[in-house]
């Protein structure tokens, strides 16, 4: 890996990890997503962190989870405050099928350059190739294609 990737993980990213890890998909993003966050520790990935990310886990209503993913925002090299930029962007995004908080996420990513997008969410998977700004991927094939 030559430079230092920046990304963006959304909230059902951070979450990945307290989901049923019975079934194999979400077993494997979990491992994947915790290969992303020892990366990040590691300083060999840039994590960006936003104010949606701050709003979403405060809704969280589980107390341990919560306090959890807020740790992960001392690692971040850039955290995106709510401006024009970014909702200017988000409505762009919008009219492109993304739900309200996934295109406050997304604009949030792209605002701040990230190269890449980490979601566990299949209707943002899906949507994927609407945005030519990000690439919004999964954690395996974010770890596939740049073979950390």
């Amino acid at each position: 890996m030559g430079k230092i990737i920046k990304l963006y993980l959304d909230n059902c990213c951070f979450n990945r990890p307290f989901d049923d890890q019975s079934q194999i998909r979400i077993r494997l993003e979990t491992e994947a997503k915790l290969k992303i966050q020892e990366e990040i520790r590691a300083g060999r990935l840039y994590l960006v962190w936003s104010y949606i990310l701050d709003y979403e886990n405060y809704k969280n209503p589980f107390q341990e989870r919560k306090i959890r993913i807020s740790k992960w925002k001392k690692y971040a090299i850039e955290d995106i405050e709510e401006n024009y930029t970014v909702i200017k962007l988000a409505k762009d995004i919008n009219k492109k099928g993304f739900h309200k908080i996934d295109f406050l996420h997304i604009a949030c990513a792209i605002v701040s350059n990230c190269e890449y997008f980490l979601t566990t969410d299949d209707y943002i998977l899906k949507r994927a190739n609407l945005l030519s700004d990000i690439k919004i991927n999964d954690p395996i094939n974010f770890i596939r294609e740049t073979v950390l």
